[in-house]
């Protein structure tokens, strides 16, 4: 697998350079951070030319790459005005090409960003996490839990406590200044940390676990939010107190 995907990697990246409407690339991920190993994929970020016919070229890609190596599928996803195509190969070799306007193409600190031909703008800092949302979201997922078991719904119950961990994991993580998005530092985490938020895991799908795991999740999200913000956690001790499915 390493072989193959320096391999296309190398390919793509050749692609690129006889492009007319691209005028830069760029490696970013693990193999611009000097971090990859046997399951990294392959990040490729593109500079369009001003005048290129974006979709035009992304078809181009598409097409070749289905060619050369086989596509099961591709998912696209739109951030700041920029497409992220991601491939799934039928090797389940993961490749990400993004097509940047030509303006945007830039490095940001969170990703590495490996120049290989052409000139990138200035940097930019990613967005420091939204914690006020990030609480909100976790008493909003500790009520729809609470709600769910009350009605009898289990499944519901324990997708609303593992987003509440979610939350919980991402106010730590904050905390150690360690990105949470999509998981990717969590493990960096102190162990003492990891192995309390381990107990906040239902073990089955019963009432009496979801029960237990609620209870402790909103233990754990109330310490930790106390540690980020000591009166909005007084303000939401009462209100989430009352959550606790043992006390009804």
């Amino acid at each position: 697998m390493p072989d193959s995907r320096s391999r296309l990697r190398d390919s793509l990246v050749d692609l690129a350079r006889h492009d007319e409407d691209v005028v830069g690339a760029a490696l970013v991920g693990s193999a611009a951070r000097g971090a990859e190993d046997e399951w990294s994929d392959i990040d490729l970020v593109l500079q369009l030319s001003p005048d290129a016919d974006e979709p035009a070229v992304v078809d181009r890609f598409t097409q070749w790459i289905d060619a050369e190596e086989g596509t099961a599928d591709t998912l696209d996803v739109m951030a700041g005005g920029v497409r992220y195509r991601v491939f799934l190969l039928r090797s389940s070799l993961q490749v990400d090409i993004s097509f940047w306007p030509h303006d945007e193409f830039r490095a940001t600190t969170s990703e590495g960003f490996q120049l290989i031909f052409g000139s990138a703008n200035p940097p930019t800092r990613p967005a420091e996490p939204d914690l006020n949302r990030t609480i909100g979201m976790g008493w909003l997922y500790a009520l729809h839990a609470r709600s769910a078991l009350a009605r009898g719904n289990l499944w519901q119950a324990v997708t609303m406590v593992d987003d509440l961990r979610n939350q919980i994991l991402a106010l730590a993580c904050a905390r150690h200044g360690l990105n949470a998005w999509h998981g990717r530092e969590i493990d960096r985490l102190p162990a003492d940390e990891l192995a309390a938020i381990s107990r906040a895991r239902p073990t089955e799908v019963t009432r009496e676990a979801i029960a237990a795991s609620l209870h402790i999740s909103i233990e754990l999200f109330l310490t930790e939010l106390t540690r980020h913000d000591p009166s909005r956690a007084e303000r939401l001790l009462e209100p989430l107190g009352s959550l606790h499915p043992n006390e009804r």
